[in-house]
């Protein structure tokens, strides 16, 4: 048995097919015993996707449109994402036991920068309160500007410049005692688009401390994660979710997930991993993971899976059809039980108001 919701999105054509999320029977019973909801963003279809329960128990699913939104962080109040030449931040407007229309978190664009299209991959808000995002067009780590478009922060150290060429599709970071510590590329190139000459074996994972290469031979990785002592990690152009050895470099399968992997979150003692289709290019064609399926008699899927850490067990998923073929980014919202968003293309954001505490002149 399992608990399906058909959004209420009308096709972009008669031939192309509506939304439909389908959860695994359990699934709705977990969240509520987690306390928890998520958040998930798909750029191919330019989505942010808040997944909570109703009143009655089932599965609430809000969307809101965002061109090409990408990267997303939250702590549960504020919500980071990137967009195609934005950087958005989101505040929750609801005072604590308060809803709007039965959702007990609303999410309302506050403050927008302008980075111009850089192609902003993961991004996190550090404990000093900077927030650091992947500038993937440069192959730096940057922060935001009140004057610029972007601060270049580090860049790894086989690129002899910055260049906005995307040479070795740096893409992923991790935060560790709240520093930015990790991140991963694609490949160590250090020619324009480089990176897709080196798909099946050129990843690495680079200490941003120290500029040292800790883990080599990876596909495609994403989404680097510090969780409970160890670097997790997706090997995306394989279809493994697992971790790097820090004392050996050596990268640990734990489960083979169908799909192409991005968007990494954790709680308790569950990871949650995002998944998409294999799309029909030279990019996503070709990879480890097109055997890994053909070995596992499975067809590439889209959505999310809940990995058991202590077992290694995939114990619940949701099932993306339709329109919706890809996912790049996943957060958990802690506490959180039905969140929804405003977005640009109603009147909500010209009326929804949250006023400040009066102070003197």
């Amino acid at each position: 048995m399992v608990t399906t919701t058909a959004l209420a999105t009308a096709p972009l054509s008669k031939t192309t097919p509506a939304l439909e999320l389908t959860a695994s029977r359990q699934f709705t019973s977990w969240l509520l015993e987690q306390k928890l909801s998520l958040g998930f963003t798909t750029y191919q279809a330019g989505k942010l996707f808040l997944v909570g329960l109703q009143p009655d128990g089932r599965l609430s699913v809000f969307e809101r449109t965002y061109n090409r939104c990408l990267g997303l962080w939250s702590n549960g109040q504020t919500v980071w994402m990137s967009s195609l030449y934005q950087l958005w931040r989101f505040e929750n407007v609801l005072a604590p036991g308060t809803s709007s229309a039965g959702h007990d978190r609303l999410y309302v664009p506050q403050v927008g920068y302008m980075t111009g299209d850089l192609d902003i991959h993961d991004l996190a808000v550090e404990a000093s309160g900077r927030v650091v995002f992947v500038n993937t067009l440069f192959g730096c780590l940057a922060t935001i500007s009140e004057t610029h478009h972007f601060v270049p922060l580090w860049k790894p150290p086989f690129l002899s410049r910055l260049a906005a060429e995307d040479r070795c599709h740096l893409n992923g970071l991790a935060l560790e005692h709240g520093k930015a510590k990790y991140v991963t590329a694609v490949s160590q190139s250090d020619v324009a688009d480089g990176w897709r000459d080196r798909r099946h074996d050129g990843g690495c994972v680079i200490d941003v401390e120290s500029s040292e290469i800790i883990a080599t031979g990876l596909s495609m990785p994403h989404s680097p994660r510090v969780y409970r002592d160890k670097l997790w990690l997706l090997n995306s152009g394989t279809g493994y979710f697992g971790f790097i050895d820090r004392a050996t470099g050596q990268f640990e399968k734990v489960p083979f997930c169908p799909g192409y992997l991005r968007g990494l979150s954790f709680h308790g003692d569950y990871a949650i991993v995002g998944m998409s289709k294999s799309r029909a290019s030279k990019t996503f064609s070709g990879l480890a993971l097109d055997e890994n399926l053909k070995a596992s008699d499975a067809e590439a899927r889209c959505g999310v899976q809940v990995i058991d850490l202590k077992s290694g067990d995939v114990v619940h998923w949701i099932r993306i059809e339709g329109v919706v073929s890809e996912l790049y980014d996943v957060v958990g919202l802690p506490g959180v039980v039905r969140p929804q968003a405003l977005g640009f293309k109603t009147d909500e954001i010209r009326r929804v108001l949250r006023v400040g505490d009066e102070q003197p002149l």
